[in-house]
């Protein structure tokens, strides 16, 4: 076990859920688009739950039940959310030492998310974050997004890593699906905004900390 836990590893982050708390940044997004088109606010933990599978989706979710035009709301919806995307996003507890410490015992890190890139790096070097990946792939940025495998298998090529060396590490079914369909293991954190759904974690944790006890 000690040999395996010292070699390298690739591992591979989601983003919101993950890494940060982004919630009441995508809330205010999604509600001032609401107002737009005359629509009444949505809580907090409402939104939270659409949060995972893309803008788009998130969109389509907010206003489901009217019927406006998805690709117009998104018109309205995503500078909006560029303009507040840092206005109360912050990185989870133990994430800006648990990535250092990560780095500095040699493993490869990197991010696949489903946000759009724009926003993505926005945050990242807004958070001083950015440059301890060795890719960033986003939606806009990468053509197919997770559950899909390609984000996962694309960063693999680039790092030049096993699926038996590479973890995915996330808070939605969607990133836990990825990562089996790519053959990595993954680590499921329950402090997130998503579900495991059906899929199976070879790990699961409820802090930062404690994902680094099992990297």
């Amino acid at each position: 076990m000690t040999g395996f836990v010292e070699s390298k590893k690739l591992i591979i982050f989601d983003l919101d859920g993950t890494l940060v708390d982004s919630c009441e940044d995508l809330a205010t997004a999604v509600n001032l688009m609401r107002a737009h088109f005359g629509l009444p606010a949505l809580a907090m933990e409402v939104i939270r739950g659409y949060v995972g599978n893309g803008v788009r989706m998130l969109v389509t979710r907010a206003l489901q039940g009217t019927d406006i035009d998805v690709d117009e709301a998104l018109g309205v919806q995503m500078p909006l959310y560029r303009a507040h995307a840092v206005d109360k996003t912050a990185l989870y507890p133990g994430v800006w030492e648990g990535l250092k410490r990560l780095r500095e015992r040699g493993h490869i890190l990197a991010v696949a998310t489903n946000k759009p890139a724009e926003s993505c790096d926005l945050i990242l070097r807004h958070l001083g974050i950015f440059d301890r990946f060795i890719a960033v792939l986003a939606a806009g940025r990468y053509p197919v997004l997770k559950p899909a495998p390609d984000m996962i298998t694309s960063i693999m090529a680039t790092a030049g890593m096993t699926p038996e060396n590479t973890w995915v590490v996330g808070d939605n079914y969607t990133d836990l699906e990825a990562a089996r369909r790519a053959g990595t293991r993954s680590i499921f954190v329950t402090y997130g905004y998503g579900t495991p759904g059906k899929e199976i974690a070879t790990y699961q944790c409820d802090t930062f900390d404690a994902l680094m006890g099992i990297l």
